[in-house]
């Protein structure tokens, strides 16, 4: 009977103590031995200790000896309750990670802006697709992946918070801070693919943060640099701005960023920060919104926030206002002796402290450093760097292009033996991946738009011409636009040609072009990425369907949500093997196994390619076509028919009857041909016969029994001695029918 008592005051605890963090997201698995560790810990904390939890202080691990000395003294003297790491690598930033947990007497909570990806802040590592490019995308799915993936490296590098996803809402094309980093000018898009991405992060055990409270989308000032004003009412700001934050919160968001803005309608001081108003931040996001998860200001170094009041004075406001950790404090000894200072006045309360206390610390509960371990190096760059990477990279790409106009469905290009294609190149970044990836179709023309005096003279040998406009792919701040004299080429290009203009940079970049009437077919391409460079061209010649919508309008010309849907044309498609169930490491062995063909003579030269469910994945040249080596085997080399009938026709066949168990590659010629029981080839098997050692002829001349027995010349009864008008003709059904015999 006792053991039941127990047993119901227990279960009752439970209930209590579940009821009491209703919708907190920072609630672990075990909420019971979560509370228990929190109050623990935090009881056995001096005020002090307490105190510095609230702070986060940047890191870049770049930086030498002595900002590391400063860091750990911060650790040491302070007790800061977590770092955000910057720009630096993943291998300096893992070592640096490790001895800065070794200092702190209690494990650090880590945060990065890794938005795309950790290649935000780090060289060596992945960079998915921005999030205007992840806007385009129709399948969530994929989105909420890329939430998983980025969440993946974060974890692996020992990040627990990723400052990821931006839920502004874009509707301003001059937004200076935002732009590519927003999903797009659509509320109800921009929540779906904000929520997915949390999902797919979140269950990757990396905490999500939305941004930037209460909405920094329609603004045309960089709130690094002064204090921009979002000038809307409070129920316009209600209905699109804090739309996705009601969404994600109920979701189980666990964090939220919350920006420096100056927002008249929802704060009534004059050029008063959000990050530092209560109504904001209190009112609105904790009590109206009910948000319970863990709440960051922006960094409180930028000039939107650091313009106001004293050094520690910023900190010791946001904590009024309701935020519970200092993002990148000016002077955190300032900011803490402010605060201490509060407290032993009054003005801040033991519960008000607690509050914001006991949150970081169950954050640190539920990413699991209560059982903290350091971040291992062996192989951490390979691992942040993954084959699937890749695969998922070509997949969104596939599913963001927008193609938004095609005149008489000129795209997918078809008919490629009647067109004579000339690719002109614009912009200030490479486009050579887009330009060798069109001519793997046809035979496409590159025209320097550089030389304009003989430009046009040229093109007036092309019935179509494709213009690549490539702006630099490093960030998503970089320049976009079109130049006067670009506008003015292809104003005057399109006027004389039929024209396919491939834009690789935002969609806003479209604005300031003076007319589309004239152009053809326009390809939204978003970035300047090598796969996003291959992909358009494949989308162009139809290897690939076209799938995107457009996440923004561009100006007078195409809305948001415009994208023309067309399905492939089934031409073979270029692709990683893993995305058709391929091992690449496997694959790879094929170039060992090539190299010793034509080192050892068994070849002068190799062309391979394989092809599984209608992609090219592998496709290489080796050697020479001859063994004087005068000429390297090169993509564009041309091969006769009886060269390629046993391994375009045979092959393909008898691997398919293998496959089947109608045969085997031991099979006898005997066996598979009776007329052949008792001749000198009965034994021979399909493997010798295959592999060239069955000690076969070669080759048979059959043309010798249409020579005249004596004089050796063509005989007449089987030569024509004038060529036939018909010959061509006749010679291509004959080509023909042969092929259809063979396949």
């Amino acid at each position: 009977m006792r053991y039941f008592a127990l047993l119901f005051i227990y279960s009752c605890f439970q209930i209590s103590f579940a009821q009491e963090f209703t919708n907190n997201p920072l609630l672990a698995k075990n909420p019971v031995a979560q509370e228990k560790w929190v109050d623990s810990v935090y009881s056995s904390m001096s005020l002090k200790e307490r105190v510095g939890q609230l702070f986060m202080v940047q890191v870049l691990s770049k930086d030498g000896p002595k900002r590391k000395r400063e860091i750990i003294n911060l650790i040491k003297d302070h007790y800061i309750g977590g770092v955000i790491y910057s720009k630096g690598g993943p291998v300096r930033q893992a070592r640096l990670n490790n001895e800065l947990q070794a200092a702190s007497k209690l494990p650090l909570l880590v945060g990065m802006d890794a938005e795309w990806g950790l290649n935000m802040r780090l060289d060596s590592t992945y960079a998915f697709p921005w999030n205007m490019t992840l806007g385009a995308i129709s399948n969530n799915n994929l989105v909420e992946q890329t939430g998983r993936q980025i969440g993946e490296h974060s974890k692996r590098l020992g990040v627990h918070f990723n400052f990821a996803p931006v839920v502004d809402i874009n509707t301003n094309p001059n937004n200076p801070i935002i732009g590519n980093r927003s999903f797009g000018e659509d509320r109800d898009n921009v929540t779906e693919k904000a929520l997915a991405f949390m999902k797919g992060m979140q269950s990757a055990g990396v905490l999500a943060n939305a941004k930037h409270f209460p909405g920094h989308g329609d603004t045309e000032q960089d709130s690094h640099l002064t204090l921009p004003t979002i000038g809307f009412s409070s129920k316009r700001i209600d209905s699109v701005e804090l739309y996705p934050y009601r969404k994600l919160i109920k979701e189980g968001l666990c964090s939220v960023m919350v920006a420096h803005l100056n927002v008249p309608s929802l704060e009534s001081r004059s050029n008063y920060p959000s990050s530092l108003s209560k109504n904001i931040v209190t009112n609105i996001l904790k009590n109206k919104l009910n948000f319970n998860g863990l709440i960051f200001t922006d960094a409180l170094t930028m000039k939107g926030a650091a313009d106001f009041d004293e050094t520690g004075d910023i900190d010791l406001a946001s904590f009024k206002a309701g935020n519970d950790v200092m993002l990148m404090s000016e002077d955190v000894a300032e900011g803490s002796k402010k605060i201490l200072e509060a407290f032993k006045k009054g003005t801040i309360s033991e519960e008000r402290l607690a509050h914001s206390v006991k949150k970081i610390l169950m954050a640190k509960y539920k990413v699991g450093l209560h059982n903290y371990s350091p971040v291992g190096i062996y192989n951490l760059e390979e691992d942040l760097n993954r084959v699937k990477d890749d695969v998922l990279y070509e997949d969104l790409m596939e599913n963001a292009i927008t193609v938004v106009k095609n005149n008489n469905s000129l795209l997918p290009l078809r008919d490629l033996e009647t067109k004579k294609i000339a690719y002109v190149g614009l912009g200030d970044d490479n486009g050579s991946q887009f330009k060798d990836e069109l001519m793997k179709y046809t035979e496409v023309h590159y025209i320097n738009a550089d030389n304009l005096n003989g430009l046009f003279a040229m093109l007036k040998n092309y019935n179509t011409v494709i213009i690549g406009f490539h702006k630099s792919n490093a960030n998503p701040w970089k320049d976009f636009k079109f130049s006067k004299k670009e506008i003015e080429l292809i104003d005057d290009i399109s006027r004389t040609n039929t024209v396919v203009l491939d834009v690789f940079a935002r969609p806003y970049a479209l604005n300031d072009l003076k007319s589309v009437e004239n152009i053809e077919a326009i390809v939204m391409s978003y970035q300047n990425s090598k796969i996003a460079q291959e992909k358009s061209a494949q989308i162009i010649f139809g290897a690939v369907g076209a799938k995107g919508k457009l996440p923004v309008s561009t100006g007078k010309f195409f809305k948001a949500g415009d994208g023309i849907h067309y399905n492939s044309l089934l031409r073979l498609g270029y692709s990683l093997p893993e995305r058709v169930g391929v091992d690449s490491k496997r694959l790879a062995k094929i170039d060992s196994v090539a190299n010793h063909a034509v080192n050892e003579k068994m070849t002068p030269g190799i062309q391979l390619l394989v092809a599984r469910k209608g992609k090219i994945i592998y496709n290489k040249n080796f050697g020479y076509h001859t063994y004087e080596k005068k000429n390297e085997v090169d993509f564009d080399d041309v091969y006769d028919v009886a060269s390629l009938t046993k391994i375009l026709a045979t092959l393909p066949i008898v691997m398919e009857l293998e496959e089947q168990g109608s045969i085997s590659l031991n099979s006898k010629l005997k066996d598979l041909m009776p007329e052949y029981k008792g001749t000198n080839k009965a034994n021979i098997t399909l493997k010798k016969m295959l592999s060239h050692y069955a000690q076969l002829k070669p080759w048979i001349p059959f043309y010798y029994a249409t020579l005249d027995s004596v004089t050796k010349k063509p005989d007449s009864k089987y030569y024509r001695s004038e060529r036939s008008e018909k010959f061509n003709v006749e010679v291509t059904n004959t080509l023909f029918m042969l092929s259809l015999i063979h396949i």
